[in-house]
Order: structure tokens, then C-alpha cells, then sequence
């Protein structure tokens, strides 16, 4: 049974890395399908901050609502993958692959948005401005979510005006496809979304239905925020902007590629000087763990950072290490006159807690980074973690399966091959 396992994961192995190195059929490569971060790919970075006193609840829907109003404005550039996130409390980190000019993209980030009412005759009704408040409500009638509004005092008397028009027949569209009794909702010269009216709105309280099903959460979410979003809710002034070359971008990853295979190599060169029999094993358990790292980076969406390279090559040394406790205690073993069958198997017992208890205080390290470290932080701690569970199960299972295998085996559990390890009971 573990020899029909051990072939099975060696060919799992070797399909996987022949999978991430050359791709098969329609599935790329894993260089064409993992995101690579400004400090690989070149492009612009700017950090803005909130000039708020809010605090707490009142600073965070501000920063969502800012977050949002950018995000929809960088993904009008043009520019593949741009990630915009809120850093710490109160800052807005924009990152922009590809963009060169890091004045124009300051400008284009930070200029106000433009949300308009308008009629299907293409008369404004009202803008972003007089939209006092959006929100989500559950609705009762098509089930799911509907999309609250409330305007001030002159955009409930603009609209009032504006959908007693519609209800009395006097709008006819100018707008092939689009219905007389519609409100469009316009951001940035887009239009988010374009309601039927179906009564007279004398109150200033409008609600956007979803139809039979009503919105789900998150669109219901998305919309609100948006249309809160009729302009920057609060002043963001600049304070730190990057740009990176492209050709600086791509030497940075052609080093760290090189320096990643070369340290690669020592290891495993490592591994088989000092630990012979027990070095396969533990090389054959290093490959799949880099071929799980990889995949699990490109599954999660995850962007791939020269940080984010550090910790993958950190986590490798931790691999290693994991084998080299569990090796030390096989040696121990062997010294203290078990078989090498008996003391393999005792050596993996004894060693456990020991890994268990240093892969968790970094897991712990690295949880800490991620919640309260930002952009290339976040990155290193990423990588790092899955690194450390990736670890643990490879040198757990892995390297078992393999050194269980080579213990049973006569010719190859032999005095000669464990040398290095008893060297010094001799």
C-alpha cells in the first residue's frame, strides 16, 4: 500500500512541476498565470491619507465609501490588475501596474466623481451632492435586498418634480433600448443603475428594487456605496508615491528567480552530502512543497512580491529545518542502538511537538504581520504562512511515506547509507 502511494505522489510530483514549468493544453504556465507586484511588473504606487477627525465606525464607512469612489476610477484606466486598499485607518494605498506617470495618476485618482439623476430624456435631475444618504435594506416584496436613498431638501423637491413628470407620461426617451419611465443613475459618464419609477416620490426617500429575488447582499453593498460615492467624502492629500520602472521591475525577479534556484540547489546538495538515504526523501518531500506553494499562491488571487519571494525562500529553509529535527532524533535513535526501522518511527514521534511548536509560534509571527502590517508586509506574511502549513505536511507525510518506505527496504536501510548519521557513535 505506501509503495503504490510513494509511486503515485513521485508522479504527482513530476506531472505537477511539468504542469507549472511548460503548462498542458489551455492551462498556462504558473509565470503566465501568477500577478506580480509593482516591484516586479514596474508600474506606480501612491499612498493617500483622510483629512477627517471621524473616528470608529464613522472613519471606516468614510474609508469604504473612498475606496470604492478609487477603485471604480483606476479600473477606468486601463491598467491590468490595479489594488487599491485602506492602510491602517485612515490611508489609501493604490496600486497601479503598467501606469508610468505617477502625476497623471495622483490627478485621475483624486479628482471627484461625477454622479448625476437623469431622465431617459437626458434631463438631469440631480447630482451627487444632493444625495444625503445611501443604504441597504432587506425588501419585504421581491425578496433579497433593496438599495435605500435619501436626498436633502433640494434633491427631495428635484425629484419629487422629476418622477411626477415620468408618472404623468411627459418624458419620452432619448436613449435607444431605454424605457420613458426610467431614472438612470450616472457615475463618472457610466451608467450604475436605471430604475423603473412606479410612483411619485414626494418625500425625498426613494428605494431601488432588484426585481423578482431582489439584490444580493453584495450588490445591494456595491450600489449603495457608489452612489454614496457621488463624490470623494473627504480630502485625500498625497503622501508617498513610487514609480518603478518596468526594466528595474524585471531585472528585480531574474535575480530573484536565479538566487531562489541557487539556494534550491545548496539545499539539496545539503540534504544528500549529510543525510544520504534520508536526503531523498527529504528533497522529493522540498519539491511538492514548492509545487503547493505556487498553485495555492495563483488559487487565492494572491500577488507575488519581492517581500512575498522572501518568504517563500524563508519558508523553504523552515521545510528543510522540520526534516533536519526529525533526522536528529532518527540519529539519536540509532545511536542509543535501535534499527533503523524502529528508530525512524521513533524519531518522528519525538520530533513532532518539536515542529509543531516552532512552525506554530511563526504561524502566530505571521498572522500578527498580516493584520497589522501593510502592502509589502502583507506580501512576505502571505507567503510565509502558507510556506509554514505547506511545510508541515510535507515533511510530516511526505517525507514519512518515503523514509518508511527506504527503512523497510533492506538493501537500502543499511549502516552505509545512514553513515553520516552514526557517525559520531562510532
Amino acid at each position: 500500500m505506501k509503495k503504490a502511494l510513494a509511486i503515485i505522489l513521485s508522479i504527482l510530483i513530476l506531472f505537477g512541476w511539468y504542469v507549472t514549468l511548460m503548462g498542458i493544453g489551455s492551462f498556462a504556465p504558473i509565470k503566465d498565470q501568477i500577478k506580480l507586484g509593482l516591484d516586479l511588473s514596474g508600474g506606480v504606487y501612491v499612498v493617500m491619507e483622510a483629512q477627517t477627525d471621524a473616528t470608529g465606525e464613522e472613519l471606516k464607512k468614510i474609508m469604504t465609501q473612498t475606496q470604492a469612489v478609487i477603485e471604480k476610477r483606476v479600473n477606468q484606466m486601463g491598467l491590468s490588475e490595479p489594488v487599491v486598499t485602506i492602510e491602517g485607518s485612515d490611508r489609501i494605498r493604490v496600486e497601479l501596474p503598467g501606469a508610468e506617470d505617477a502625476e497623471d495618476a495622483i490627478n485621475t485618482i483624486g479628482k471627484t466623481a461625477q454622479l448625476q439623476f437623469v431622465m431617459a430624456d437626458n434631463t438631469v435631475v440631480l447630482d451627487g451632492s444632493q444625495v444625503e444618504d445611501a443604504g441597504i435594506a432587506r425588501d419585504p416584496e421581491n425578496g433579497g435586498y433593496a438599495v435605500t436613498l435619501k436626498f436633502n431638501k433640494s434633491g427631495s423637491e428635484a425629484f419629487k418634480n422629476a418622477t411626477t413628470k415620468i408618472i404623468n407620461g411627459q418624458v419620452v426617451s432619448q436613449n435607444p433600448g431605454m424605457r420613458d419611465d426610467i431614472i438612470m443613475i450616472i457615475l463618472d459618464e457610466q451608467i450604475i443603475s436605471a430604475p423603473v419609477v412606479q410612483d411619485v416620490i414626494p418625500n425625498g426617500e426613494a428605494t431601488i428594487t432588484g426585481g423578482p429575488g431582489g439584490f444580493s447582499d453584495k450588490e445591494a453593498t456595491e450600489l449603495s456605496v457608489l452612489i454614496r460615492g457621488g463624490a470623494l467624502p473627504v480630502e485625500l492629500i498625497e503622501v508617498q508615491t513610487s514609480v518603478v520602472g518596468p526594466t528595474i521591475g524585471l531585472e528585480a525577479l531574474e535575480k530573484s528567480i536565479i538566487a531562489g534556484i541557487i539556494g534550491f540547489i545548496l539545499i539539496f546538495a545539503v540534504m544528500l552530502l549529510m543525510y544520504r538515504v534520508m536526503g531523498i526523501a527529504a528533497n522529493i518531500a522540498l519539491l511538492f512543497y514548492v509545487v503547493i506553494v505556487l498553485w495555492v499562491l495563483v488559487l487565492m488571487d494572491a500577488v507575488l512580491t519581492l517581500p512575498g519571494i522572501a518568504g517563500i525562500i524563508l519558508s523553504i529553509g523552515m521545510a528543510v529545518d522540520a526534516n533536519v529535527i526529525i533526522f536528529s532524533r532518527v540519529r539519536e535513535e540509532i545511536i542509543n542502538g535501535k534499527s533503523i526501522r524502529v528508530a525512524v518511527d521513533l524519531g518522528f514521534k519525538r520530533a513532532m511537538s518539536t515542529i509543531v511548536d516552532s512552525q506554530l509560534t511563526t504561524m502566530i509571527a505571521g498572522v500578527v504581520l498580516y493584520q497589522l502590517g501593510s502592502g509589502s508586509v502583507k506580501g512576505f506574511a502571505l507567503t510565509l504562512m502558507i510556506g509554514i502549513i505547506a511545510s508541515v505536511f510535507t515533511a510530516v507525510f511526505v517525507t514519512q511515506l518515503y523514509l518508511d518506505l527506504i527503512a523497510e527496504n533492506k538493501k537500502l536501510a543499511t549502516v552505509k547509507n545512514f553513515a553520516a548519521l552514526v557517525k559520531e557513535a562510532k
